[in-house]
């Protein structure tokens, strides 16, 4: 499967990939979460050449994770916020600082420290159970098909080789049988 088509798999996160697989396009959000607007601020900060970084932005505006919003008219100038889509991914970004503070920060530790507003609080983020709350650790969480992946498990039942997630439905039935 050629990357351009990775948005076709029926896999959520080839699908999100999709979006945020891109090399830059992290680093710009990351950016925008810690409020940087404008064209001129993500290139500033982030060294990216003008061209990359418009087709990023374009692409981001694009899928609905920013929007352009006018700031000045003569001449025309825009910025970019986040969405509710591009809030939703804020996890992700969190999840990855932690991954970075955890296993990559050198001897002068963490370069961010993250204060919760609300209590006052240094935090760190935890990935939780979005019904008792525990947090989740790999070994304690189990795929199993869902709607959109029932008729490709049915079709490779059938012999039916359609590549289109083959890891994933062979690792439920693995558990399965285990």
């Amino acid at each position: 499967m050629r990357w351009n088509d990775i948005d076709k798999q029926v896999c959520s996160v080839a699908r999100s990939l999709s979006i945020v697989g891109e090399r830059w396009t992290l680093l710009i959000l990351r950016d925008a979460f810690f409020g940087t607007r404008r064209f001129d601020e993500f290139q500033s900060n982030l060294g990216i050449t003008r061209h990359r970084l418009s087709e990023r932005l374009g692409k981001l505006v694009e899928q609905g994770v920013l929007r352009k919003v006018q700031y000045h008219d003569r001449p025309v100038r825009y910025e970019y916020r986040l969405t509710r889509k591009g809030l939703a991914l804020y996890p992700v970004l969190m999840s990855l600082a932690r991954f970075g503070d955890d296993w990559m920060a050198g001897d002068d530790g963490v370069p961010l420290e993250y204060v919760h507003q609300t209590c006052g609080q240094k935090t760190r983020p935890v990935l939780a159970c979005s019904e008792c709350g525990e947090a989740l650790r790999p070994e304690e969480v189990k795929p199993q098909v869902g709607p959109a992946l029932q008729s490709v498990a049915a079709a490779m039942e059938q012999g039916d080789t359609d590549p289109v997630s083959p890891a994933l439905f062979r690792q439920e039935h693995a558990r399965e049988d285990a």
